[in-house]
This record gives C-alpha cells, structure tokens and sequence, in this order.
C-alpha cells in the first residue's frame, strides 16, 4: 500500500504513492469520510499526535482542504482542535494513519479551530496556510 501526504514538507520516501494498484485492502482509491474521522495522524518519527475529528471540505469543487485533528485530551475529553490543510497529510499503510511533518509542539501553536468557525474569511485561512507553509487550496479559484 502507498502512503498519502501529511508533511510539513513531506520527506520524499514517505510521500503517498498514488497509483491506485497499491491499495489492497479497497476495490477503490476512495475512502468514506466517515472512515477517515477517528484516524490517527502521526508525526514525521510514527508517534501518534492526534485523530482526525472532521473534513472540511470546499463546496463547489468537493475538495477536502483540511482534516481538523483532536489531541492532546483524555477520551475525548479535553481536546484541542487544530485544522491541518489537507495537502500535509499523507496516509501511510504501515501506520495505519495519517503521517505529518509537523511535531506534536507545532500542532500546540497552530491556529485553533472550533465547531462554530466562520470558513468564510479568506485572511483567517490564509493565515492558517502561512503557518504551515502550505499552498492556498483556492487559488486555482480566484
């Protein structure tokens, strides 16, 4: 199986083989949402630095452009929310999870996302993308 991008940026031998032959375990390259919340996402070394909570996904194009990832509680509870652009994600089948360039430190830092987010505000998702390092996902758009 191949592995898709989670990094920050993504080292080249764990970047996502996206030949569709390499995944075993679906008759298809596509995955439900539902399957992709409550997915582990994983640091650059394998350490577990939180699940994905939710999709955020662009209304026209169907695009995801971010996995909001919950860490840092205790069964739930207490959780920190931070949405990590789609594009820094890769899945990786050894893990079993999504690996990230990112430390458990930097997610901390990163802007905080919650359930009543305004996704809306081109200047609060531009910040968030600087952070990362990340391409707009919209600019294709504008």
């Amino acid at each position: 199986m191949g592995t898709i991008p989670i990094c920050f940026p993504a080292p080249k031998e764990i970047l996502v083989n996206r030949d569709t032959s390499t995944f075993s375990d679906t008759s298809s390259p596509l995955i439900s949402s539902d399957r992709v919340e409550g997915t582990k996402v994983f640091d650059g070394s394998g350490n577990s630095i939180g699940t994905i909570k939710r999709l955020m996904i662009e209304k026209t194009s169907g695009q995801v452009a971010y996995a909001v990832s919950a860490f840092g509680g205790f069964l739930g509870m207490g959780d920190q929310e931070r949405p990590i652009p789609w594009d820094q994600l890769t899945y990786d089948t050894r893990l079993g999870g999504y690996r990230t360039g990112l430390t458990e430190a930097q997610l901390r830092e990163a802007p905080i996302s919650t359930q009543d987010d305004n996704w809306t505000n081109r200047d609060r998702e531009r910040e968030l993308h600087d952070y990362y390092g990340a391409a707009y996902y919209w600019e294709d758009e504008e």
